[in-house]
């Protein structure tokens, strides 16, 4: 990957243009940058009182970075100057390049730049908060830090505004990637990651160039105890052809960026305000140890409102020990109710011995976290004087107990950015609002297990002819696979069928082949004697040969496996449950391949009817461990054989425990006019 860092932490600047030049110096002085800025400009003498120099051959030196607030055109006559001069790496503002169709005048801003680093075309730039250095022409909300999280946006609005938080969260970095001509997303976050000072990243990801870069970035950043959290837009504007399989239906590009996401160890949210307060957790614990969390309110509502916005979330509210218990009521008095989560009430409010005697008891060894739940009146209209009691007891009781403390607004207003920034710089996490908080806190409690050395096959990314294999080709390759599949037999026309099946068992199955979806097209008839078989066959129009099978008793369960080449994240592997309702239920997992074993089975466990599989009610327990082998054999074969396409087995019919499981119905799409 390029090397970043001259870009990105400056002690040189360039810059070229008029207006918006201006605003990139206005901004570097606002901040106090310390290293030089030289305005170039053809006729202004100086730039907000910096002399201007005609042109880069004037300048004392290649400068570490630069700025282009000119246009397109000119854009690529100053990169081709300015990597001859050996800048460091220039912002491309200018737009009108590939985002508007005109691929040549990008490919010539690439050839322009070589081996420069080179941010956009049609990029705002990037905030450095630690140095000062504001490549950047308009207004921003940041404040310089000494350390804080950096932001990394293919939305350049979207981060500007996310700038404007009001929630206390330390930025050190905002960077806007642009179209991704030469420098790319991974590279950028990659360099500012490696920034010692950088605590966390947030990115928010219209596409990923190159997901197996990714992942390496990804890994490299875990290595070094740091995390991402990503938004990742467009999930519904996935390419939405006509749905050939159930898979293709359920396994959307969604699903395939939440998993590719999750298996990078990367922590996914939905929205700005859910990035930004789990950053702020990240920023001053990192991931929490567990999912045990305490709690502490001054009135039973919020006491209640927070048991109800928790519940459908993976947070443990653990039972409050004895020697805890009976310091609180020694505290709190008989009126109080000892409960985790804590309603208090307000018998100790103002007192800060008491309170942090309280707080102390709901912290400690057998909790992961402890939440204060309060909200700050309007310094514009009210005194706050009676809550310093309660913050001061919070921190000390933090400090003597060392669990990660944590003061929740019940609304986002109810902790001011005032005393956001306080609560942080006393080492205090507050979140800004009951429910995206508690979605922050959920994040940050759930466990980031990475297969180490983890990445997704390489993607194709050309069109391919597909051709359908018939169900009995397909379950012949699955056959070869060592996936079980029902006894039977293939014939050409109704008159081969009863000597055909002269070896098999009724009842039997029949179906006529050469059509996806045989049920809606009337090409399946069950529990058939062989005598039947013809008379069956003769009224399945449109068959194009036959497939006989014995019926097999009824699985403990039945499971949808689908396998699928994905232009963007490799081979994707979605496992649900399966059989007619399939796509009613949606009840799906979804990996990217590579898998293991434990992988797929925790796959399976996580399914909302998987209770189903393992014993429901007495009823017996399936063969999870011959499912999890067949999914498996499937899986290499799509590794290994570059012609396979798409691969969909359902219903997947698991017996009980050490009876197998058989492959029911099956269709395989091959590539390069592969089919049969």
């Amino acid at each position: 990957m390029r090397d970043l860092s001259r870009l990105f932490q400056p002690k040189s600047i360039a810059i070229f243009g008029g207006w918006w030049a201006e605003n990139v110096v206005t901004q570097c002085q606002k901040n106090g940058f310390e290293g030089d800025i030289w305005p170039v400009h053809p006729t202004r003498d100086n730039i907000n009182g910096i002399a201007c120099y005609r042109d880069i051959a004037d300048l004392p030196a290649g400068p570490d970075a630069a700025f282009l607030g000119i246009n397109r055109h000119a854009t690529v006559e100053i990169t081709a100057a300015l990597a001859a001069r050996g800048c460091g790496g220039a912002v491309c503002f200018a737009s009108g390049f590939a985002e508007v169709g005109n691929d040549e005048l990008q490919a010539a801003l690439i050839a322009a730049a070589g081996d420069m680093p080179l941010l956009g075309p049609n990029c705002y730039g990037v905030l450095n908060y630690l140095d000062g250095a504001m490549l950047w022409p308009d207004q921003h909300g940041g404040r310089l830090v000494d350390s804080g999280v950096a932001l990394i946006s293919q939305s350049s609005n979207i981060v500007i505004n996310m700038s404007m938080q009001a929630r206390g969260l330390p930025i050190a970095y905002i960077a806007c990637v642009g179209n991704q001509a030469q420098t790319s997303l991974t590279e950028m976050a990659s360099t500012l990651l490696a920034d010692d000072r950088v605590t966390a990243a947030g990115l928010y990801i219209e596409g990923i160039v190159d997901t197996q870069h990714f992942a390496t970035m990804a890994a490299a950043t875990l290595g070094a105890g740091r995390h991402i959290v990503a938004i990742k837009s467009g999930k519904t504007a996935a390419s939405r052809e006509t749905a050939s399989s159930h898979t293709a239906a359920l396994a959307g590009d969604a699903a395939a960026s939440s998993a590719f996401l999750r298996q990078c160890g990367v922590i996914e949210v939905n929205t700005p305000e859910e990035m930004l307060e789990t950053l702020k957790l990240l920023h001053l614990f990192g991931p929490l140890a567990g999912k045990r969390v305490s709690a502490m309110c001054c009135s039973g509502g919020e006491t209640g409102m927070m048991a109800d916005l928790s519940a459908d979330m993976a947070l443990d509210w653990p039972a409050i020990p004895d020697a805890q218990k009976a310091a609180l009521a020694e505290t709190l008095g008989p009126l109080v109710t000892i409960s985790n989560p804590l309603d208090y009430h307000t018998f100790i409010w103002g007192d800060k011995l008491r309170m942090t005697k309280t707080f102390a008891s709901m912290m400690g060894s057998w909790v992961d976290a402890s939440v204060l739940v309060i909200d700050f009146p309007r310094a514009d209209r009210c005194s706050d004087a009676a809550w310093h009691p309660a913050v001061a007891a919070m921190q000390q009781a933090a400090k003597m107990t060392g669990t990660p403390a944590i003061m929740l607004g019940s609304i986002a207003e109810g902790i001011s950015d005032e005393w956001a920034t306080r609560l942080v710089d006393n080492g205090i996490a507050p979140l800004c609002g009951f429910a995206t908080g508690l979605r922050a806190l959920e994040k940050v409690t759930s466990s980031i297990a990475v297969s180490a050395g983890w990445q997704p096959l390489a993607a194709t990314t050309e069109a391919r002819q597909r051709q359908m294999l018939d169900e009995h080709s397909a379950k012949s390759r699955l056959t070869e696979w060592g996936v079980a599949c029902p006894r039977g037999v293939r014939a050409d026309t109704p008159a081969e069928l009863t000597n055909a099946s002269a070896a098999l068992h009724a009842p039997l199955a029949l179906k006529g082949l050469g059509q996806l979806h045989k049920s809606e097209a009337g090409l399946v008839q069950l529990n058939l004697t062989a005598d039947a078989l013809a008379a069956a066959a003769n009224k399945m129009d449109g068959a194009k040969g036959f497939l006989v099978e014995e019926m097999v008793q009824p699985p403990v369960g039945e499971l949808l496996v689908g396998l699928r080449r994905d232009p963007v994240y490799g081979v994707s592997l979605t496992i649900g449950t399966g059989g007619i309702t399939a796509e009613l239920l949606g009840d799906t997992q979804t990996l990217i391949l590579p898998v293991n074993a434990d992988e797929v089975l925790a796959a399976i466990s996580c399914l909302r009817l998987a209770p189903l599989l393992t014993g429901y009610r007495g009823k017996p327990q399936a063969d999870l461990g011959a499912a999890v082998t067949a999914i498996m054999a499937m899986a290499h074969a799509m590794q290994n054989d570059a012609r396979l396409d798409e691969i969909e087995v359902n219903p997947l019919m698991v017996a009980s425990r050490g009876n197998g499981a058989l492959a029911a119905d099956a269709v395989i799409w091959m590539n390069d006019d592969q089919g049969e």
